[in-house]
């Protein structure tokens, strides 16, 4: 996958490409260089809390796209009751981005944003081929991790 971001509720924040991250290092990245891919993942609170599924299909051109999912990324975490981000693109131009909210309201809130309506009717119109939202209550959540020690 091409982009990972992730910020978790307690403030901590990755926001990189893989070709970002090999430009500054040189290596290829993947699980072969021992990237941590705790990284990758919102550091949630304890459930229940909201995620906000968000599976799209982009068009070939950025026209933008990149600083506007940066912004939005910064932006949302401004916001109260977010409390996290995954997302990753792949190649063809799939992705999926899960936003992580402590109550529906906080996420109605978001959607109704000034900017993110703006970058929403932007998508529409620009970005997208394709996508669908899909928000669901977490009410069980685990994890393990062969990576930390």
């Amino acid at each position: 996958m091409g982009i990972c971001r992730k910020k978790g509720y307690n403030g901590d924040s990755i926001e990189k490409t893989d070709k970002q991250r090999e430009a500054k290092t040189g290596e290829k990245i993947g699980m072969e260089q021992n990237v941590d891919p705790i990284h990758l993942f919102a550091n949630t609170p304890n459930p229940p809390y909201y995620a906000v599924i968000f599976t799209s299909t982009r068009k070939g051109e950025d026209h933008g796209y990149g600083e506007m999912a940066e912004r939005m990324v910064e932006l949302a975490g401004k916001q109260p009751g977010f409390l996290g981000v995954e997302s990753v693109r792949d190649a063809t131009g799939f992705g999926v981005t899960v936003s992580y909210w402590s109550s529906l309201e906080a996420i109605r809130e978001w959607k109704q944003h000034e900017e993110h309506l703006i970058a929403q009717e932007k998508g529409k119109t620009v970005w997208y081929e394709h996508y669908v939202t899909r928000i669901c209550k977490v009410e069980r959540a685990y994890e393990m991790n062969l990576f930390r020690s």
